[in-house]
């Protein structure tokens, strides 16, 4: 398995510190990470802003550094949109998917990851289905046609659980569509990770681990005098810290056979803030458990 850091950990979007991506690929190196995951839109990899002379620094950059670049992080969500159905947007969506995917092999990478859509109505949940399905099988074409592989993530709601998203690949049905099944959601839903993993592991190309810890919260009843309580808020930590199962998903994901990419990921509001040390102090302490977990 291959240590891999995502560069949506470094892109500012939740207020901390930020890096261009030559930067965030020489951080990676310097932190001893062997390979990055680019983020596919602005401020990174953006379809619109990337130029030739962009993709030769950032391919040069990597290969100076010893870094592998192994996938192209694109977002989709392909139920977006149902009000303007005159409005093409699971086509802008391939298109987009395409467009990565050819960025993708210029820069040496091997995977282009996408999401599936949001529930949108649950008269809907059929079509909202079918239309992810229809959708993430054209982006595996389009992915093929650049010699790239198309990764699904479990991420967004249609597909999320363990059992749906083994039915949502399977309705995919396609050679050039691989699972980037990750513990979060599923840890959040309450499912035994190590029997996940291990039975998802022969389908996958990577996975993506983070961490978080749960805090309660509760809303006061004046009249009452009491509080109820409410769904819980989860806050990212280094790896190792939170609440998820990383040990049994591991040895899952070992016993399946597994033996792509690990990559790790800050992508929320972070213990400590954003600060660059801050970011470079949990990304190193979340590497050295990944080591450890591999």
């Amino acid at each position: 398995m291959i240590p891999t850091l995502f560069s949506v950990s470094y892109a500012g979007l939740w207020g901390q510190d930020s890096l261009d991506l030559p930067s965030f690929i020489q951080k990676s190196a310097e932190l001893g990470f062997r390979a990055v995951e680019l983020m596919g839109k602005r401020p990174h990899l953006s379809i619109l802003g990337t130029s030739s002379e962009d993709v030769s620094t950032i391919r040069k950059t990597a290969e100076a550094c010893g870094i592998e670049i192994a996938t192209i992080a694109g977002y989709t969500n392909f139920t977006a949109g149902k009000e303007s159905a005159e409005v093409p947007l699971v086509e802008m969506q391939v298109a987009y998917v395409a467009a990565l995917s050819r960025l993708g092999r210029d820069l040496g990478a091997r995977i282009v990851r996408i999401f599936t859509g949001y529930t949108t109505d649950e008269k809907a949940c059929h079509a909202d289905w079918t239309r992810c399905v229809s959708a993430v099988r054209e982006c595996a074409e389009a992915a093929a046609d650049y010699g790239v592989i198309l990764g699904v993530q479990n991420h967004h709601d249609i597909g999320v659980s363990y059992k749906s998203y083994m039915e949502f690949l399977s309705d995919v049905d396609h050679p050039n569509c691989r699972a980037m099944f990750d513990p979060w959601s599923i840890a959040l839903q309450g499912e035994d990770l190590y029997e996940c993993a291990r039975e998802m592991a022969p389908y996958m190309a990577q996975t993506t681990l983070a961490d978080y810890i749960r805090l309660k919260r509760y809303a006061y009843m004046p009249g009452l005098v009491n509080y109820r309580q409410l769904e819980d808020m989860v806050r990212a930590v280094p790896l190792g810290d939170g609440f998820i199962d990383h040990q049994g998903f591991m040895a899952g994901l070992k016993e399946g056979g597994f033996d792509g990419y690990v990559a790790y990921e800050m992508c929320s509001p972070l213990r400590g803030g954003g600060s660059m040390a801050n970011l470079d102090a949990c990304a190193a302490r979340s590497l050295k458990v990944l080591q450890e977990l591999i």
